[in-house]
């Protein structure tokens, strides 16, 4: 059975269908990729498998549970994470506070240590950091910032949301290591990008989204073949 499984996802935002009957699933151990141009409904995918919006039908199931009933405080208890896009980090407070936000629903405090040491080691440059205040680091470290916070729900999954916005290319380079080194260490991934070349360099299976429905599915390597996808997505 499948870490997740949405199907036929239908959302909507007033009149306007945003999200057409979307399907896929995650299998533990993955990272998968959904691709797409902006407005093609992958954050809107997102918010819903999180519970920030409302869908109008489908099916959204993680590790058994149903979702579209669970409250959205309640999701990241299951095991459910997510890396919003624009980072949102809590800008007046030090990278040691945000991380702590991280770790709210937790309270095993040996545990919590553990993780704090797990963070810093895999984001050295967040440890250099620990008491500046979080709206004065650079792009590059607000995202790490913005992973490692996650990280400290330990969950069971990762869904991270245009994790290479407005990224030099060696930033971005880092940023995709950190997912896959992420994903190595037993986090299943489920990955938003608008870099589809880069998503596609580290991802098991990808997703192409257009216009709220989902064109073409399969094997990363295949799709970044594909010559429908090389045109639309990676620059011919």
């Amino acid at each position: 059975m499948a870490m997740l499984s949405v199907k036929d996802l239908q959302v909507y935002y007033g009149s306007i269908h945003a999200i057409k009957g979307v399907s896929f699933e995650v299998n533990e151990g993955e990272i998968v990729t959904l691709i797409g141009a902006n407005g093609a409904g992958k954050t809107t995918t997102l918010h819903a498998i999180c519970g920030l919006v409302k869908a109008k039908a489908g099916e959204i199931t993680f590790c058994g549970q149903n979702l579209r009933t669970t409250d959205p405080h309640k999701i990241i208890r299951l095991g459910l994470a997510q890396v919003p896009e624009g980072r949102r980090i809590f800008a007046r407070m030090t990278v040691q506070e945000n991380l702590e936000m991280g770790a709210y629903i937790r309270k095993d405090k040996s545990g919590i240590d553990e993780d704090y040491e797990s963070v810093f080691k895999r984001l050295p440059r967040l440890k250099e950091r620990r008491k500046q205040i979080a709206g004065t680091l650079s792009g590059g470290e607000q995202q790490m910032l913005a992973i490692g916070r996650a990280l400290m729900a330990r969950p069971k999954m990762l869904l991270l949301d245009e994790p290479s916005m407005g990224l030099s290319p060696l930033l971005v380079n880092e940023i995709f290591e950190i997912i896959h080194d992420v994903n190595r260490s037993g986090v299943t991934v489920l990955l938003v990008e608008q870099n589809a070349k880069k998503a596609l360099s580290i991802a098991n299976r990808a997703y192409v989204l257009e216009t709220g429905t989902i064109s073409m599915s399969g094997d990363a390597d295949t799709l970044s073949r594909d010559e429908k996808v090389r045109k639309a997505y990676l620059g011919g």
